[in-house]
């Protein structure tokens, strides 16, 4: 893979564009639903790198964007200024981690494990055309729920997206959740192609925005004044929703990784 250096970046405070922070999306922005990011994506993400901050803001973890985005000898946190995981519950700045958060330790383990209870018993009783595994995953500031489970392969994915864009499957389960859980102060979001995202309120992909604002009172940090956001599931109810309406932000909706490619190549003479 054609990648420059990390050494070779400019610093923060040395970019052309140094007010300006891009932030990106992962699935079906940066790659494909669960697939490596490409060489040629890649290539442009240096160069942008080279004008403006950029980083990532994924609702997965830590470890699953290292296997789209990184390889075994680089770690995807030298491919960004800032790497936001779980909405930037874990946060990495130049290579190094900020404070993060827990969902455990807000909601509490009594309401935590009815909630689970709840989850598990209506997957159970849901009629869908195949099940798998790994229902509900537990990550550090939410959890992901999927009807057919994240062990489905890359196919049965793709089958499962079309049955439930048509059946609606993911957003009645949503809405079923909000009226049997009204007062923990949850929120929902439907993201990829099979599950959704279970966390606090605020704690959506604007979350990240507070590291930005904060990095100006760091050491060699930037004040940013234009966040660009680049992201799929910008319709409400999307997991890009939030994020791309902001107020602070400047939100692109893109189709897929190509089209992310073609905006921003045309947005920073690339």
């Amino acid at each position: 893979m054609a990648i420059i250096a990390p050494s070779v970046i400019p610093t923060l405070s040395e970019r052309p564009i140094k007010n300006t922070v891009c932030l990106f999306d992962v699935d079906l922005t940066l790659t494909r639903p669960r697939e490596l990011i490409t060489p040629e994506m890649l290539r442009l993400l240096s160069a942008l790198r080279h004008k403006v901050a950029i980083g990532f803001v994924g609702g997965s973890n830590l470890p699953k964007q290292q296997e789209q985005m990184g390889t075994p000898e680089i770690p995807v946190t030298t491919l960004f200024d800032f790497c936001f995981s779980e909405n930037g519950l874990t946060a990495f700045r130049m290579g190094q981690p900020l404070e993060n958060q827990s969902f455990i330790k807000w909601i509490g383990e009594e309401n935590y494990k009815k909630l689970v209870r709840y989850l598990l018993h209506y997957i159970a009783d849901l009629d869908i055309p195949i099940k798998r595994g790994t229902f509900i995953e537990f990550r550090n500031g939410m959890i992901n729920v999927s009807p057919i489970g994240r062990n489905a392969s890359m196919q049965e994915r793709k089958e499962y997206n079309a049955y439930d864009l048509e059946h609606g499957i993911r957003t009645k389960f949503v809405e079923a959740i909000h009226k049997e859980f009204p007062d923990l102060g949850l929120t929902y979001s439907i993201g990829g192609e099979i599950s959704f995202d279970v966390f606090p309120k605020g704690w959506d992909k604007t979350y990240c925005l507070q590291h930005i604002a904060n990095e100006k009172n760091l050491p060699g940090g930037v004040e940013y004044t234009t966040i660009h956001f680049f992201g799929d599931k910008t319709h409400k109810g999307g997991n890009d929703y939030e994020i791309y309406e902001d107020s602070r932000t400047v939100g692109h909706s893109v189709k897929d990784p190509a089209d992310t490619m073609a905006q921003v190549k045309e947005l920073f003479d690339l």
